[in-house]
């Protein structure tokens, strides 16, 4: 068995003396793991960086084996990645996600290029958390957990859109949660795709997001909790300016 992919490089840890087994969410494979030989020693220590793009060799001898990588750098990300707090914690983030909900070997082809985007964008601080923001929402989309702010679950109306059922994930109008409103999950604007993205908004939208991260998507994978970079990366965003 032999394919050759693109993917972007997870997690990494080492085998043996000198090889590794890297974790890569590959553009038509999916999560897929795999040995490289020598991975572990110095000459392979820059191409086999978190969040580096990566040319990749699969090849086993039946389709459900470990199987081996040859790994080629078509780019990293480690220097990008150290530009900025928000920037190191936007990588580990993305990648710790992914390594934490993507079934292995099922090919997501739309958010594998959503990721590639994001991860391209590290390092433009001014515009990276509002496009982790709607990556988070492709995500949950991806995984069969979409949100709906279209109109209102309860009334119809797609004016003065302002919570989100934590039941449904649809939108719920002041008027149409009435005397459940304490209940709801805020909207805010942003959330929506209007108004501004300064960061104290998008941080409440990752409020309602994470609700559903937490509550809907890691049930489903065995109720593991959310990764704590995440976190991190929630923590970074609340200190910037």
């Amino acid at each position: 068995m032999e394919w050759r992919d693109e993917g972007i490089l997870l997690t990494m840890r080492r085998h043996g003396e000198s090889a590794a087994i890297v974790d890569a969410f590959t553009a038509e494979h999916g999560r897929h793991a795999g040995i490289v030989r020598g991975g572990a020693g110095r000459r392979m220590a820059p191409v086999l960086q978190p969040g580096a793009q990566l040319d990749l060799t699969w090849r086993a001898r039946l389709e459900d084996h470990l199987g081996s990588y040859q790994a080629e750098l078509i780019r990293s990300r480690a220097a990008t990645a150290m530009s900025s707090r928000l920037a190191l914690a936007g990588l580990n983030a993305v990648t710790a996600f992914l390594a934490f909900c993507l079934p292995e070997r099922e090919a997501h082809p739309e958010l594998y290029a959503r990721s590639t985007q994001i991860l391209d964008l590290l390092g433009r601080d001014d515009i990276w958390p509002l496009a982790y923001l709607r990556w988070e929402v492709a995500l949950l989309e991806d995984m069969g957990f979409g949100l709906d702010f279209e109109h209102c679950a309860v009334t119809g109306s797609r004016l003065d859109l302002v919570y989100v059922s934590p039941k449904s994930g649809r939108a719920v109008s002041r008027a149409g949660a009435g005397e459940w409103a304490d209940r709801m999950l805020p909207l805010p604007p942003v959330l929506m795709g209007r108004g501004g993205a300064e960061n104290s908004e998008i941080v409440t939208a990752l409020t309602t997001t994470g609700f559903f991260l937490q509550n809907r998507l890691a049930p489903s994978l065995g109720n593991h909790p959310l990764p704590e970079a995440r976190g991190r990366l929630i923590d970074v965003l609340s200190r910037q300016p």
